[in-house]
């Protein structure tokens, strides 16, 4: 199990990019960082070019960490120290690749948030490929910022649940988020497959009232195991015969946070995010935070 009041004593790590969207996510992350009683550390990694309108262009020699702190990185901190002055921050910048620099970095840090950017940085794009890697391989839950405008929303805290392969470290951090925040936690399932339909003559189709009495049983029992350290937090549950990656979309556009497992049923964890996990990161309308499984 987790033990996310030690984690919450390590800093929340945000990988800082180029771009006029990373405003929204590092005062994301320092609003986490604020909520944790943690220290903030921007990391940007540069890959060998340099910002636009850096010194280089302008005919000047400099290093290109330098040049980096100094278009990219100042100004975010700038703004943590405007905006959030009870937060301790840090930055850096280092050469190298995004993606396998900001999973090495992961393991020192509590938390690690990243923006949602696909290509141009449009927020309705692709997840970038860095935050996929960097959500599927990271040894820290990932938290996923797609940056917009629009009110800063503190509940509900969104879990998604699979009765048939429970992702108990993702529970628990939703569980514990909620207490942080002040808010409302929805456990939420959803199961749909075409083979629960009947093909043919004289087939007849599964109980479904049955199936989801069992899956609100299910969730009720995960909810009792954890209400006894978290006894101030409100649990719904709320079980749906759709695509799972279909009702986390839909809670998602009334939640202040997504919380999904690492990893599907059959996935290769580690290796790769669970199809479920994986589109949720694609549809959410809120941040998204992807934990790793310890098994």
């Amino acid at each position: 199990m987790v033990n996310h009041d030690d984690a919450a004593k390590r800093l929340v790590l945000v990988g800082v990019e180029q771009g006029s969207d990373q405003g929204a996510v590092v005062r994301y992350a320092a609003r986490h960082a604020a909520l944790h009683g943690s220290p903030l550390h921007l990391l940007h990694v540069a890959t060998g070019s340099l910002p636009a309108g850096s010194a280089e262009e302008r005919g000047e020699r400099t290093d290109p960490v330098e040049q980096s702190l100094s278009a990219v990185v100042a100004p975010m901190v700038e703004l943590v120290e405007a905006e959030f002055p009870e937060v301790v921050v840090t930055a850096e910048a280092v050469v190298g690749k995004p993606a396998a620099t900001l999973v090495e970095r992961s393991a020192e840090a509590s938390w690690l948030v990243v923006g949602h950017r696909g290509s141009g940085g449009f927020t309705r794009l692709p997840l970038g490929s860095v935050s996929w890697q960097v959500a599927t391989h990271a040894r820290c839950p990932v938290v996923v910022v797609r940056p917009g405008p629009g009110p800063v929303r503190d509940n509900p805290v969104v879990v998604g649940v699979d009765v048939h392969d429970v992702a108990g470290e993702a529970l628990d951090l939703a569980f514990a988020e909620a207490h942080l925040r002040g808010a409302k936690l929805r456990m939420v399932h959803g199961a749909f497959h075409m083979s629960q339909m009947p093909a043919g003559p004289g087939m007849v189709a599964p109980d479904f009232q049955a199936l989801d009495k069992k899956a609100r049983k299910a969730l009720a029992e995960e909810a009792t195991k954890r209400l006894s350290r978290y006894p101030d937090v409100t649990v719904e549950v709320h079980v749906e015969r759709v695509r799972p990656a279909t009702v986390l979309a839909e809670a998602s556009r009334r939640a202040g946070l997504l919380v999904v497992g690492s990893h599907g049923r059959k996935g290769l964890r580690r290796l790769m995010l669970g199809s479920v996990s994986g589109e949720a990161l694609h549809t959410a309308e809120c941040p998204v935070a992807v934990v790793p499984s310890a098994k």
